[in-house]
């Protein structure tokens, strides 16, 4: 297992570089890796020359959503404990959101169930051409309410309610169409496009860019302009459906890869 699952450094030119590091689960996320994004923007958010940050994963997948083993550990626990995980995700998310310096994020194989509300939180999303996408939670018997504000605002309502609802699988070319990225590029070539893009956002004034993503967010359906009140719903959605009986099913049928039942789930 990874020492350090998430990793990060800064260049001379103030470029940050952010690495999601758990490549044997295709970077899947537990609490070290919520930890480890939230402590990634804490040190970088201490940085006076900070002017842009790229988001990565190690391996052949971008993020491949929870781990889903490390949830079913999650969710015998007290309800206090499972607000406690949701809302930490939450704010992950969140704060690479609303962080005012230019995001970049770079995808590359699978992107799945929290992986898309990560790249909808970020300002330009560059995708391999081997990119593949699925909001996958419902398929385990779980919601994600937690990233469907962040969805709405990336690829709109209607797209959500198809995507979020079926659970498929869709392709990089799909993935632009709707909106949730912005480029489409061969995986050789994903690097340089993404350094393109990085020397773009260098060529501006930082405090334009910043005063232009808040207008943006302020501007916005979801992100910033979920409040405190629909942010305490969304953890305790979030957190009291990973203890229901249909969660509970949904979440063996993965562990014991077969097919859910859901009549099971019921109760």
């Amino acid at each position: 297992m990874s020492a350090n699952p998430v990793l990060w450094d800064l260049d001379q030119r103030g470029v940050a570089t952010v690495t999601l590091n758990r490549p044997e689960v295709n970077n899947a996320y537990d609490a070290g890796l919520i930890n480890g994004v939230l402590a990634a923007m804490d040190e970088l958010g201490k940085k006076p020359n900070l002017r842009v940050v790229v988001l990565k994963g190690n391996g052949k997948h971008f993020q491949a959503g929870a781990d889903l083993k490390w949830i079913n550990g999650v969710r015998p626990k007290s309800p206090e404990e499972n607000e406690a995980v949701s809302r930490a995700t939450f704010e992950a998310v969140q704060r690479l959101n609303t962080l005012p310096i230019p995001t970049v994020a770079l995808v590359q194989g699978g992107c799945f169930g929290g992986g898309t509300g990560v790249i909808s939180a970020c300002d330009v999303v560059i995708a391999a051409d081997n990119a593949l996408f699925s909001i996958t939670e419902v398929r385990w018997g779980l919601t994600a309410a937690i990233i469907i504000p962040q969805l709405c605002d990336s690829i709109g309502v209607r797209q959500v309610r198809r995507y979020a609802l079926t659970g498929e699988r869709f392709g990089a070319e799909d993935a632009r169409r709707i909106g949730l990225v912005h480029e489409v590029v061969p995986l050789a070539e994903l690097e340089t496009a993404g350094a393109k893009v990085v020397e773009q956002l260098l060529a501006n004034g930082p405090e334009a860019l910043a005063e232009t993503k808040q207008l943006s967010l302020e501007s916005s359906f979801g992100g910033m302009s979920v409040d405190d009140a629909a942010y305490a719903r969304l953890v305790k959605m979030h957190s009291a459906k990973r203890q229901t009986p249909e969660a509970s099913e949904g979440l063996a049928s993965f562990a014991e890869k077969r097919a859910a039942n859901w009549s099971a789930g019921k109760g």
